[in-house]
Formats: C-alpha cells, structure tokens, sequence
C-alpha cells in the first residue's frame, strides 16, 4: 500500500465526510532482498497455508464435513488442495535450497468444520492477492512464470471453497492485489513463532484491526462497519488524536475506496455509516464485492494524500460483500 500503488482518481460523490473515493492501484514496490524476499514470502504463506490443512483434515473426518452439510467429494478435494499446498511448499523450498526460511509454529482459530472451511476460503483469497500483488516486483521472469502458475492453482482453490460456502466463486472481474506489509499482517495474526535465529522477512505487521460481528450480512452500498476499539488503540498507540480524520480503506478488485470514519458514542471505536455502492462509483466500475480487505488510515485519497505504509494506522480486516439485493 505505498504511495506508488495508487493511480488516477476516478470519481467523488457527495460530501467528503460520508462518500467513497474511487482509485487505481498499479504496481508495488520490490522488496530489499528482491527476489529472493519475494519467494521466501511466498514461501511463508505456502507454509502456513500447509500446516492450515494438515492440522484441519487431522482433526475433521469426511463424515464430519458430510455431517456439516458438504458433498461426499468436499473432503477428498480439501485432501487435494493440501496435496497442492505441500507441493507448493516442496517447489519453493528446492528453488531457494540453502536461502529457504525456516517454518514457523501457527495457531489458527477454527473450532469446527464450517469454521474451518470460512478460513479456507479467507487464507485461499489472501494467496491469490499475495501472489498478484508480488508479480509485479519479480525481475526474474522464470520466477514470474512459476509465482503465476502458483497464482492460477490458488485461485481455482478459492473459488471452488467459495462455491461450497454458498459464495459467488468470482464476484469480480478482477482480483485483488495486496502488497507485502498488507499480506504479511493478515499471516501474522496465524503466527506464533519463527525458528530459532531465522533471519527475519523485510516485512512489517500493522497494528490488529478487528471488525465488530455483524448480525446481518454485509451489503454493498448499506451496511454500517464497525471497527471494535480502533479509536481507542489509535489513541493509545499516539498514531491518531481527537481531530484526526481516519479514513476505511476497502481493496476490492483494482479498486481503493475511502470512506471517513467517525467514533462511536462508546469513544473506543471507528465507524462508517455504510459501505460503498453502485451508486458512488462511476464509469461502469464495480463496488467492493466477494472478500473485500480494509485498513484504517489518515490519508483520504486526495491527490497525493493515498494510503501508504506509513500513513495506515492498522489492519488488514477482512469481510465478505454482497450486492445489494442478495441475501446469504
């Protein structure tokens, strides 16, 4: 989320206190180590995304996924999206031989099979937007071709979790890049230790940002969001004051929308009033739609003021977004 990522401006709709900003995102930025940096954090969340599945399929059996109400195929499939998953893993690991990082120990939070499966669909999402999001740093164009063929067999796990939850298995016709800091504080929530005297990744988390449990489904264009004890951790951490204009930053697609935030009445935490719509965008171009990822940060759009590593006081929170009439 450097400033570089963030293009032309596309639209402004009403007021600048309550409606979105519409933005492009380009390329990002290459790492210090470049390429290597690049395939060990790839290789990071190969890892991560392998322990998901090994741990999962040890704990479920196929008739506890039947039992929750998937197909008699779902486990075996999950079976070979963890075949892929190691195979992935083994590829990287042999391509940076004595440069490979080490594993790192996880916890993931899933207590039951449909609480295994939502995740699923989330980590397979998060890999599709961290290998889209690298391609664009990798100079050498072998790397690039094998990071796509990666790419391609992550997407095809998403969207065939995604159909099994009930979720549009492509609810855009673009996919969303993330850049590294961005994927790396999503995987980070997951981590709960590195290897003793591994070299650390060039990557930084952002502080937590968690998304206050909503009865009802998010809606493009309706739904309110709420950001639980954002306000007060901002406040306490001295990245924002009592006058400090804090926008939701929502990734969707190859679209940045801002909307400002304002504190609840509770003081702790940040607000929007509703996501963006159809209605606040413009030539032809979608709302957030399908996994949608948000950061808070200071910057409200304008001009050179975009999102920047710098400037995102926390995240990244992750939703799911419907189109206004559905209902799931």
């Amino acid at each position: 989320m450097r400033s570089s990522l963030l293009l032309t401006v596309l639209a402004t709709v009403g007021s600048s206190t309550a409606s979105p900003l519409l933005v492009k995102k380009a390329n990002f930025d290459p790492p210090p180590g470049a390429d290597i940096d690049i395939l060990n954090y790839a290789l990071t969340l190969e890892f991560l995304e392998r322990k998901f599945y090994q741990e999962g399929l040890a704990n479920y059996t196929e008739q506890d996924f039947c039992n929750a109400g998937f197909e008699a195929s779902f486990y075996n499939n999950l079976m070979s999206i963890y075949a892929d998953e190691q195979d992935h893993v083994t590829f990287l690991a042999t391509a940076l031989g004595a440069k490979a990082v080490q594993e790192a120990t996880y916890s993931f939070p899933s207590t039951d099979v449909k609480s295994f499966v939502a995740l699923s669909a989330i980590l397979e999402g998060v890999g599709v937007s961290a290998y889209l999001g690298a391609a664009g740093a990798i100079a050498n164009k072998a790397y690039l071709t094998a990071a796509g063929s990666i790419l391609t067999v992550e997407a095809r796990h998403a969207a065939y979790v995604r159909a099994a939850l009930g979720e549009a298995p492509f609810p855009k016709p673009m996919d969303t890049p993330l850049d590294f800091n961005a994927v790396f504080s999503l995987a980070a929530q997951f981590i709960t230790g590195f290897a003793p005297g591994a070299a650390p990744l060039p990557f930084k988390a952002f502080p937590p940002l968690t998304l206050q449990p909503s009865q009802y489904p998010y809606t493009e264009g309706s739904s309110s969001v709420t950001f639980s004890n954002a306000y007060a951790n901002a406040m306490s951490a001295g990245l924002a004051t009592k006058d400090t204009a804090v926008y939701a930053v929502f990734y969707s697609g190859l679209n940045v929308y801002y909307v400002q935030t304002y504190v609840t009445q509770g003081g702790k935490d940040y607000k929007i009033q509703k996501l963006p719509g159809a209605n606040d965008t413009s030539s032809g171009e979608l709302p957030p739609l399908g996994q949608t990822y948000v950061v808070l940060s200071t910057a409200n759009g304008q001009g050179n003021n975009t999102v920047s590593d710098e400037n995102t006081i926390s995240g990244v929170g992750v939703l799911e977004v419907l189109p206004n009439g559905t209902s799931n």
